[in-house]
Order: C-alpha cells, then sequence, then structure tokens
C-alpha cells in the first residue's frame, strides 16, 4: 500500500473516530412521544422527560398530550380531576389500562404527586391553587425521577405554557354530513429553548382537516385568518 493511500485511509478513520466522539458527547434531551401535530408545539418534539409543562383551559388538550405517551407504553396518572371518565380519556386516544386516576387526594395534594412522580411516567394534576412552593418541589421531584408533570392551569417555574384558544367540531355542511373531527388552536410559549411563541392547529379527535380544505374550515370555525400552521400529518 502507497504512503498516500495508507495516511488516507489513516485519516479517514480519525475522521469517524472524531465523529463518533462528538455525537456520543452531544447533549440528548429524552422525551415522551406525543402526535405529530402536538409535536410540533414543543422545540423537543416531544414531552421532555424532567420537564413542567402547563395546559391552559383545556382537559381534552391535557389528555390528547398523554395519548401518545400511554399508547407507547408510558404509565400516566391525573390528579384532581373528579368528573373525569375512563371513557372520555379513551375517546382522546390514552390507553386507560395504564392511567391512574386520583379524582379526590384532599389536602395531601403535594405528597400524592409526589408518590406518582416516584413510579410514573407522566403525572397531570388539575388543582385551583398550589402554592409555589409545593409547585417548585414537585418540578424538581419530577426532574429527579426523569418523569412529567403536566399542570391544568397555572404552575410557576413551567418550561412550557399551551393555552387552547377554542376547539370545533367540523364535517357538518349546511343541513348535511356528519362530524368528523374536532380541531384546536393552540398557541405554545415559555423558558429557554421555547422562548419563541409557536401557534399551530391540532387535532383532538376524530380526523385531521384534509389540506385542500383547511385554511378554509379552520377560517370559518375560528370566524378569523390566522397565520398559524395546521396540525395533522403530513
Amino acid at each position: 500500500m502507497s504512503s498516500p493511500e495508507f495516511a488516507s485511509r489513516a485519516a479517514t478513520r480519525d475522521a469517524d473516530r472524531l465523529a463518533a466522539a462528538l455525537a456520543a458527547s452531544a447533549p440528548t434531551v429524552e422525551t415522551l412521544p406525543v402526535r405529530a401535530d402536538l409535536a410540533a408545539l414543543f422545540p423537543w418534539g416531544g414531552l421532555r422527560r424532567g420537564g413542567t409543562v402547563v395546559v391552559h383551559r383545556s382537559t381534552a388538550l391535557l389528555l390528547a398530550l398523554l395519548a401518545e405517551a400511554t399508547g407507547a407504553g408510558s404509565w400516566g396518572a391525573v390528579v384532581g380531576l373528579p368528573r373525569l371518565g375512563v371513557v372520555a380519556a379513551a375517546e382522546l386516544g390514552v390507553r386507560v389500562e395504564r392511567l391512574a386516576l386520583v379524582p379526590a387526594p384532599g389536602a395531601e395534594l403535594g405528597a400524592v404527586v409526589a408518590a406518582l412522580l416516584d413510579g410514573f411516567d407522566v403525572v397531570a394534576v388539575a388543582a385551583p391553587r398550589v402554592a409555589d412552593a409545593v409547585a417548585r418541589r414537585l418540578s424538581a421531584r419530577a426532574r429527579g425521577r426523569r418523569a412529567v408533570l403536566l399542570s391544568l392551569g397555572a404552575w410557576p417555574g413551567a418550561e412550557v405554557e399551551l393555552r387552547s384558544e377554542g376547539d370545533r367540531w367540523w364535517g357538518l355542511g349546511l343541513g348535511h354530513g356528519h362530524l368528523r373531527g374536532r380541531t384546536a388552536l393552540v398557541r405554545a410559549r415559555g423558558r429557554g429553548a421555547a422562548t419563541r411563541p409557536v401557534q399551530r392547529f391540532v387535532t383532538l379527535q376524530g380526523e385531521s382537516i384534509p389540506p385542500p380544505l383547511t385554511h378554509s374550515i379552520i377560517e370559518h370555525m375560528f370566524e378569523t385568518s390566522t397565520t398559524a400552521e395546521p396540525g395533522g400529518d403530513r
């Protein structure tokens, strides 16, 4: 083998080793999966393990975030929603056999949520008011356990906040047709990597709006022209 050829192969091996070392040392973000239309709301493309996410106004959106994760084998829990039933959760795509419901945690909300974070991948909390110290302690618990904490309502220090601007069923024409899907306009903003505001139309139930009809149907439903991008499989 000639010296130039030997040197070339050696350089290639060195480059491959360097690339492998850089890939191994690059920071990775572990996430729980969400549907493609919801993934666009997060800079990491899913629910970041150890993170805290706030959902405003929409139990349906909260459950939609649980759907893909439970479908992929993760365990979820919902605390403080006494009127939530397994049928409603299943209709939104949640694998209810992998979901625990704690409808009334009482005065021990913090202790209940902390215990759930020790054993569940994602824990959703609905409480009218959580003291800042308790909220921060639970977020720290989620970080330490690599769990995801979802809050239906304000939560200090959350990485991402999702706000539903209303949802609509679509599919009915002028006196004909049938309901085919439920769509919501969702706005996201947060801290760090999630600082840049994002808004998307996402499908909560049923079919996604067909691309050729997307803008006309959405503008009619919400009676507004918006720059939000449609969700759904693309």
